[in-house]
């Protein structure tokens, strides 16, 4: 495909029939054969799905790539614009092309299902958004204009915990509609910490656990790797885990976390937790760790088929 064809798509309405369209155009325009065509684009998340219905309409292979890993690609070139941006992207995905990972049209199960937890996100950030308000505003105001205010707002809250039961029974429902899904859910609910939502999310993320190889790429996914920061003999930064993660996931995690290490007395993550405070390590490395240990875990049960054994010993470290 010509590189005029390649950044022309930028005039392309955000559509799926206008994208089909286009493909149709040109690939009748170069004479290309459809298994020759291979589409590089950036994700962007819930914006990219007109272009991965044209791909699949078209039987065209798509590889969705980060922004982050093409801006790296384009960091001598100034300037931004649409053409420009194309142009990036059709350079990044003919030089990297044989590293090219071809996107995959998840089940709609799954689709659903991470629709489902976006809106639930959504939900939960306003709602501790009022709920930081009421707390916030106490003793800054009148009383009565307090109260008024927090009569509006305890109803606004009523209604966001009212549309967060109801997603969580739509996710129930969805997975329990699938026999897959359903034995995935009951394993992972096995582990200590891990409840209904944090399953799901694990569900979905991994689209049913058939995204990663092993527990090790699932944590460097959800940001809770930590890597070396090191340069020759001067420069000796602790291990830190980075910022390009799935943080909806990694918050989820942290939830589960500070139930097995804190709340439940006893057990293989409270114990080694309490163990490893007493040693004098840092609280929330600890709790880092024990993030991890939960991920490794949740993906053992599911690649096992195994229920969680509090009783079974296994170092986790090299799951």
């Amino acid at each position: 495909m010509v590189d005029k064809e390649i950044a022309g798509f930028h005039d392309t309405a955000n559509r799926m029939d206008d994208i089909y369209n286009k493909f149709a155009e040109v690939l009748e325009y170069g004479k290309i054969d459809i298994g020759e065509v291979l589409v590089c684009a950036e994700y962007t998340g819930k914006y990219i799905y007109p272009l991965v219905l044209a791909c699949h309409k078209c039987r065209v292979d798509l590889w969705l790539e980060s922004g982050y890993n093409i801006k790296c690609e384009a960091r001598k070139e100034r300037g931004k614009d649409d053409r420009t941006d194309a142009r990036r992207i059709a350079e990044y995905g003919r030089k990297n092309q044989d590293d090219a990972r071809i996107y995959r049209l998840p089940a709609e199960s799954i689709a659903t299902l991470r629709g489902l937890l976006s809106e639930r996100a959504m939900y939960c950030s306003q709602r501790a958004a009022h709920k930081g308000q009421l707390r916030d505003m106490r003793g800054f105001m009148s009383p009565e204009a307090y109260t008024a205010r927090a009569v509006r707002q305890l109803s606004l809250i009523k209604e966001l915990d009212r549309l967060i039961e109801e997603v969580d029974n739509s996710m129930a429902e969805i997975v329990a509609s699938d026999p897959e899904l359903l034995r995935q859910q009951q394993l992972l609910l096995s582990v200590p910490g891990i409840g209904m939502v944090c399953a799901a999310a694990l569900i979905a993320v991994t689209a049913g656990f058939s995204l990663f190889d092993n527990g090790r790429e699932l944590c460097c996914f959800a940001g809770l790797a930590p890597f070396a920061y090191t340069s020759g003999t001067s420069i000796r930064s602790k291990r830190r885990v980075s910022c390009r993660a799935d943080h909806q996931l990694k918050a989820l995690l942290h939830m589960c976390a500070l139930v097995a290490a804190t709340r439940m007395k006893s057990g293989r993550f409270a114990e080694y937790y309490q163990r490893k405070t007493a040693e004098g390590k840092n609280k929330m490395s600890v709790l880092n760790a024990v993030r991890a240990k939960l991920m490794l875990t949740a993906f053992a049960v599911v690649r096992d088929n195994t229920p969680y054994d509090k009783n079974f010993k296994i170092n986790l470290a090299e799951s």
